[in-house]
């Protein structure tokens, strides 16, 4: 199933860049669409959770990959 979903890597970006990205990259998928979002920043843990509920989408999963986080975030409306 991960092969149909949308990676993200923003490894070696500090904040605000992850999410600036994130939300870029949303912005062409259609609701219900899922991205992988994989970053170093220790920030994101914070910003992640927080852009996808100000802007309505869903944050599925968090995982620890090793050096770096992964973050399933699915788009909504």
């Amino acid at each position: 199933m991960d092969d149909e979903i949308d990676i993200l890597d923003v490894r070696g970006l500090n904040c605000p860049l992850p999410v600036l990205k994130a939300k870029k990259a949303m912005r062409s998928m259609a609701a219900g669409d899922l991205l992988w979002v994989e970053t170093t920043d220790p920030l994101s843990a914070i910003d992640i959770p927080a852009f996808c509920s100000n802007d309505g989408h869903d944050l599925v999963k968090t995982e620890e990959a090793g050096e770096f986080q992964r973050y399933l975030l699915r788009k909504q409306g």
